[in-house]
């Protein structure tokens, strides 16, 4: 039988191995009409440990929906890998100099041209809560076995793996 601590210990590893090499994700807030309004947004590289960064703009509508309701959406698409990924989350807006000191890439120079000291730089948290991944084959063999046993077997989920958890 299996501890908490460790299928959450194992499904942040799994998150982690997802998430790696996709370079954008679209993050989805909540307007203050209700709507819903997703955007690309660069994930920041730090070791995943249950937390997602960002930059942004302090100004932005973001900044103004997630300090308004925090519930967010982070997706993730790589077709390379043929692996999907749903999160949810409570976002918060960080403003912490060190953190951001942290997190500074000079990719990052490009949106925020005073540097890691721009004013207008802030971060997102997200608190990862819940996931829902679908995972199948990568190469172009596994992509070919997938698509030929789909089609003898009926049964589209016979190679790949779909799961949903609590973090």
């Amino acid at each position: 039988m299996s501890t908490p601590s460790i299928d959450r210990a194992a499904h942040i590893k799994h998150l982690a191995e997802l998430i790696h090499d996709v370079d954008v994700a679209m993050m989805t807030t909540i307007a203050r009409d209700g709507r819903l309004v997703s955007r690309p947004l660069g994930t920041q590289e730090v070791e995943f440990d249950g937390d997602l960064w960002f930059a942004t703009g302090r100004n932005s509508d973001k900044v103004a929906e997630i300090t308004a309701n925090p519930q967010v959406n982070v997706s993730y698409a790589s077709t390379s890998k043929n692996s999907y990924l749903s999160v949810a989350g409570r976002a918060s807006i960080v403003n912490d100099r060190a953190k951001i000191d942290e997190l500074w890439s000079p990719a990052m120079k490009l949106f925020f041209p005073g540097g890691k000291d721009d004013p207008d730089l802030c971060l997102i948290r997200v608190e990862v809560d819940s996931a829902e991944y679908w995972d199948g084959p990568g190469s172009i063999f596994g992509k070919a076995l997938y698509i030929a046993l789909t089609a003898v077997t009926n049964d589209p989920a016979s190679l790949s793996e779909n799961e949903r958890f609590e973090l």
